[in-house]
């Protein structure tokens, strides 16, 4: 059965594979091999990138003998699944966190034109790589992070389940 991919599933071995492939466009495991380091074993490869194609990330066309490996999700969509995992994990949801964290770290590393366009996307009048605003892409952050807030305190609140004495317990234990 073939699942919708979740990108932030993904080990770090089926990282640097999936690298590998979008970096290659289509691959055999012979070629992946070649690309990777830590010189993991033919067999290893070929069921790593099984385990990729049952989770929905990879696909294969058979050529004579051999199989094809092709990536599922565009390397965009999978990159803006990757930043988003990212963003909650490690800056609470928070555009304005990661924006600080990349400035802080590369502010004296920028041209004046790069702090020139960067003042441009901030204001609003320059425009994001795909041709939204920096204010509405912003904005949709916020929106999904304060969704995901919400649906992991409802979840994290005890059910409270009556008891056939008439009392009741939380967390529905007994």
């Amino acid at each position: 059965m073939i699942r919708k991919p979740k990108p932030d599933q993904l080990s770090k071995r089926e990282r640097q594979i999936m690298d590998v492939l979008y970096r290659l466009e289509q691959s055999t495991v012979g070629q992946v091999l070649a690309q990777l380091g830590n010189n993991p074993h033919y067999s290893t490869v070929r069921a790593q990138l099984g385990t990729l194609e049952q989770k929905g990330h990879v696909r294969h066309e058979e050529d004579g003998l051999r199989y094809i490996y092709f990536p599922v999700v565009p390397r965009d969509k999978a990159g803006r699944f990757a930043l988003r995992h990212l963003i909650d994990t490690y800056f609470e949801g928070s555009a304005e966190k990661v924006f600080s964290a990349l400035l802080a770290g590369e502010a004296h590393h920028l041209s004046p034109e790069e702090i020139g366009r960067l003042r441009q996307i901030v204001s609003g009048n320059g425009k994001s790589g795909n041709g939204k605003s920096v204010r509405r892409v912003a904005s949709r952050i916020r929106k999904t992070a304060t969704k995901r807030q919400e649906r992991s305190r409802v979840k994290s609140e005890p059910e409270i389940r009556p008891r056939r004495n008439g009392t009741s317990t939380a967390g529905g234990k007994r």
